[in-house]
């Protein structure tokens, strides 16, 4: 293999194992404030950071910040891929919660600003380069929907094919089970505000990566910051993971009260799950009426 051939498979390896940083650490445009950087390097495994300047010193800034991706013919015929480097195969880094990355704010934003608070975050985020799903086929930049005002909000992961369409998150198949379970609570959808932990889709509908989630986290935590909700949902294990700075299992978190940004945190599944496994909604079910008790809400009364 050439030089240039095995530098771009060890490239594309990295890539593959979420060590993205490597491609935008002499970028200034999208680093990571400082107290945000901070925060994640304290939880970053030693060996990630010491492996990535080597890379990078031998590989020249280009305009595509993504190199193309190797055949899998070409993966399987690297010598250099047959063997994972060891320092490379350690699990994900456990992430900093997000009552750890910003302290509260002393203000509650007033009702009356909030609308104009969250237009500012939009408009801070941009057409965003922060992190690899810029550039892993998003079309829309999906913020939120809802209520500025909500007393409840719900955290998804990341937007799929129909909310990277229509730029509203949970507006496919999940999205309309979504709609059903606030329904049920005795609430609208225009009465709850609805988020992801990652703003653009990730490729396939997999899970965020650990820099892509932790990179997007800074413009959740100030939206939830503005809402400033009462209770906050999260929608199945990466939501909770991220919100709450855990690795747990999902049966470990629901079943109790968590706290996240000075709101009350309940888990619960997320809808995709329950389209796939429709015999856990009477637990979700169970775990959205907890919510309705702490919040004082009554369901609907059902048609005879």
């Amino acid at each position: 293999m050439v030089p240039e051939q095995q530098l771009r498979a060890y490239v594309d390896y990295l890539r593959d194992m979420g060590i993205y940083d490597l491609y935008h650490r002499d970028d200034p445009k999208i680093l990571l404030p400082d107290s945000l950087r901070e925060k994640l390097a304290a939880a970053t495994q030693p060996p990630v950071a010491a492996a990535a300047p080597a890379l990078r010193s031998s590989a020249a800034p280009s305009s595509n910040p993504r190199p193309p991706a190797l055949t899998p013919a070409a993966r399987q015929s690297s010598p250099a891929l047959s063997v994972p480097p060891p320092e490379f195969t350690s699990p994900m880094p456990k992430p900093p919660s997000f009552d750890t990355l910003a302290p509260l704010p002393s203000k509650i934003v007033p009702a009356a600003d909030r609308v104009a608070a969250l237009e500012a975050v939009r408009a801070e985020i941009g057409d965003c380069t922060r992190c690899p799903l810029a550039y892993a086929g998003r079309h829309t930049i999906v913020f939120a929907d809802g209520d500025p005002n909500a007393r409840l909000m719900f955290v998804g992961e990341g937007p799929g094919a129909d909310e990277d369409a229509s730029g509203l998150p949970f507006v496919g198949k999940a999205g309309q089970l979504l709609n059903n379970m606030i329904a049920a609570m005795g609430l609208k959808r225009e009465e709850v505000y609805i988020a992801n932990i990652v703003k653009c889709r990730p490729p396939g509908n997999r899970a965020p990566e650990f820099v892509e989630a932790t990179t997007c986290s800074q413009f959740l935590l100030k939206q939830i910051d503005i809402v400033h909700p009462q209770v906050i949902v999260a929608l199945g294990a990466t939501a909770a993971t991220y919100l709450l700075g855990v690795k747990q299992s999902l049966a470990s978190l629901r079943g109790q009260w968590h706290t996240a940004r000075g709101a009350k945190v309940a888990v619960t599944y997320h809808p995709a799950f329950l389209l796939r496994d429709p015999r856990q909604k009477g637990e979700a079910w169970k775990d959205l009426q907890r919510v309705m008790a702490e919040m004082g809400l009554t369901p609907p009364p059902r048609n005879s």
